[in-house]
Formats: C-alpha cells, sequence, structure tokens
C-alpha cells in the first residue's frame, strides 16, 4: 500500500437542535461572532446567541461578512474580536473561512500577509467552533480560508491550526433555504467530493471513502432539499455529506473546476457553489482521457444499472448523471446566464492560470488554451 497521512479535523456534534450546547463548548470570556447581516436579520442566529448568554458568554457580534470575503473584512474582524477568549464562525462558506482566520490571527499575533499558502501558518489561536447553516462549503471540516486580495484574485492559508475545535452540524438552521441557495450549495459541496476522488495529490483510501459516502449522501438529497425545503432528514443528509466532502478534500485537495471556478466569482461576483456549477461537466469532459477509471467508478456508485456496460460507458453515465442533477436542480449551467460574454474569456482564462495551488492536483494539464476551450464551451 502506498504511504499517506490523512488528518480527520474537529470534533463533530450533529443532531437537530445541537446549536443549543454552544456555550457549553467555549471558555468563559468574550466571544467573537462572525457571520453576515443578512442571517443576524433573519434571526437564524437568534438560537446559538441565546446558547452564548445562558453560558455567560458576551458575544461580540461581527457580522460585515461579505460573499467571496476580503482582506479589509478579516482585518476587520480581528479588531473587532480584539480581547475576546473565543471565536465562533456561524453561516455559510464566507464567515466561517473569516472566523478561522480571525481565530489564528488573534491567537497568535502574525499578520495575514505572511501566512498565504500551505503549512505556512504555525502558531496557537483562539478556540473556535464552525456552525454551517448551508449544506455546502465544508470549510467548518478544513483548515482551509479562501480570501479576496485585489480584483478577482483569490490567496488561501492552508495549514493544520485553522482547523476548529468542534463543528455543530445542525439541521434545523438550513431548514426552508431558497432553493437556489440550497441547490448551488449542494453542487459545490459534490465537486468537493468528485474531486477529491480524483486528486493527483494525496488521494487515499480514507478520503476515497468519505468522498464516495459524500457523494451519495449528496446525490440522493440535492432534489429533495430543493422540492421540500423543510425536510429535516433531508437536510441533516446534506449537512452530513458537505462535511465528509469537506473533510475528504481537506486531506485529497480540489482541482481545476475550483481553479477555473474562482475567477467567475472574483471577477463577476457569481457565488462559489454556481461558479463550480458552471464549469463541473466541461471540466469532466476534459478530464475523462486521465480519470476514466475514477469516473467509471463514481458513476456506479450513483447508478448501479451501469454494471452491465464498459468503463468508459460508465465513466460518461456519471457525468451524464451530475449533469442531470445540475439541471433537475435547476441552476444556471451557461456563462452567458451570469453575464458573462465572450469578450470576457481571455481574462477569465488568465485569471484561472494563477491558481496553480488547484491545477497542480488536477488528474490532468489544464493549459491556459484548454482554460480558455472549456469557458467558450460554458458560455
Amino acid at each position: 500500500m502506498k504511504p499517506y497521512e490523512f488528518a480527520y479535523g474537529p470534533r463533530l456534534i450533529a443532531g437537530s437542535g445541537s446549536v443549543s450546547r454552544l456555550g457549553a463548548l467555549l471558555p468563559p470570556g468574550r466571544c467573537l461572532f462572525v457571520t453576515d447581516a443578512q442571517l443576524i436579520g433573519l434571526g437564524l442566529a437568534d438560537p446559538a446567541l441565546a446558547a452564548l448568554d445562558e453560558a455567560g458568554i458576551e458575544a461580540v457580534i461581527f457580522d460585515s461578512v461579505e460573499a467571496d470575503p476580503s482582506q479589509a473584512t478579516v482585518l476587520g474582524a480581528v479588531a473587532a474580536g480584539e480581547g475576546c477568549a473565543s471565536v465562533v464562525g456561524f453561516g455559510g462558506g464566507s464567515p466561517m473561512d473569516v472566523a478561522k482566520l480571525a481565530a489564528y490571527l488573534l491567537g497568535s499575533g502574525d499578520s495575514l500577509d505572511s501566512i498565504w499558502g500551505v503549512g505556512i501558518a504555525k502558531g496557537p489561536r483562539l478556540p473556535l467552533v464552525l456552525v454551517p447553516t448551508t449544506a455546502g462549503t465544508g470549510s467548518e471540516a478544513t483548515p482551509i480560508s479562501v480570501i479576496t486580495v485585489g480584483e478577482g484574485v483569490k490567496l488561501a492559508v492552508n495549514s493544520p491550526p485553522l482547523y476548529a475545535d468542534f463543528a455543530l452540524l445542525d439541521a434545523d438552521l438550513t431548514l426552508g433555504l431558497p432553493r437556489h441557495v440550497s441547490a448551488a450549495t449542494g453542487i459545490d459541496a459534490m465537486v468537493h467530493a468528485i474531486e477529491a476522488y480524483t486528486s493527483a495529490h494525496k488521494k487515499n483510501p480514507v478520503s476515497d471513502s468519505l468522498a464516495r459516502e459524500a457523494l451519495r449522501l449528496l446525490s440522493a438529497n440535492l432534489i429533495r432539499v430543493c422540492e421540500h425545503p423543510d425536510d429535516c432528514d433531508a437536510r441533516g443528509a446534506m449537512l452530513l455529506g458537505a462535511h465528509l466532502a469537506g473533510v475528504a478534500f481537506a486531506n485529497a485537495p480540489v482541482a481545476a473546476v475550483h481553479a477555473l471556478a474562482y475567477p467567475i466569482g472574483g471577477l463577476f461576483h457569481v457565488p462559489h457553489g454556481l461558479s463550480n456549477a458552471l464549469m463541473l461537466t466541461h471540466v469532466l469532459g476534459h478530464n475523462m482521457p486521465a480519470a476514466m477509471a475514477d469516473y467509471a467508478e463514481l458513476g456506479l456508485l450513483l447508478d448501479p444499472s451501469l454494471a452491465g456496460v464498459g468503463r468508459q460507458a460508465q465513466a460518461q453515465g456519471f457525468v451524464e448523471q451530475v449533469a442531470s442533477l445540475c439541471r433537475a436542480a435547476g441552476v444556471p449551467l451557461r456563462l452567458s446566464e451570469v453575464g458573462i460574454g465572450a469578450g470576457d474569456l481571455d481574462r477569465l482564462a488568465s485569471e484561472a492560470m494563477k491558481q496553480q495551488r488547484l491545477l497542480i492536483n488536477n488528474p490532468c494539464e489544464v493549459t491556459e488554451a484548454d482554460a480558455r476551450r472549456l469557458y467558450e464551451s460554458a458560455l
């Protein structure tokens, strides 16, 4: 067996109402509560804030996190958290990514510009609990934080100190999410599972097992939560699937779908999950010669009736199954639907090439010409 290492990440607490345990997981003292204004306005954070209050913990609310959070937002959270003893990240991937960095920067005293990259952040951080309110990013499971720096450029910190102490999966917090949010975040989680399973670096039997189970849960429940937003069991399955996909890709990193999605989000402010959905099947097609065996295995997972056909047909069946799920979920599948035109393709391709940390994980090479062709096929 080829040697490998695997990190499981935070301690997991899951179940309906589990957010009520939040206060018991944190030390005494003020807590920096990182979220966004919409979640505060909807009252979705009320149970978490009540749990902190019941435990005698004062919440310092930082609710200025935007989609694709900026470096300025991270620094604003750090400033707000001066003197706090702990940090909670509550929301989608953006608040959780900001919370991870705030906890680290407050605990270590390091500067943000000194820790970009893989394995550079090595200092201490404040106690950290992450609470996802969408089933998508898996950020609560990973030591990765992605931040927008400059126009459309995303940089990441990827280092073990960013792992949270606890991840709380409470399906009640995701009930009633709008269809477009459920669809885009669910597809995002599926991409995590797929890219972990085919990653050219650090793919291993444990990440494979988690990615397969994640994809099984997500594919079986995606349309259910879109059509029945208050189905708590389906919501719970999606949360678990997204979490398992997060654990998988924290160990076997994502690749070209994400690399090509980042410029779409950064330049055109398209939500990350939707950006992934727009490029998913096109990148799968590009990868087919190198990833056919893996895609065939995933094809059988999604459609056991493919057992009677050859490997190439199984792999193609997988791509068709993924495309069918995306269509049924109702997400836009053409770049033109989100305001991107032919005149934007050169810039998108050039920006995608800056994501070498992701492109090196792809099963096969993606050149700038390849990237432009893939964007054109998605137009």
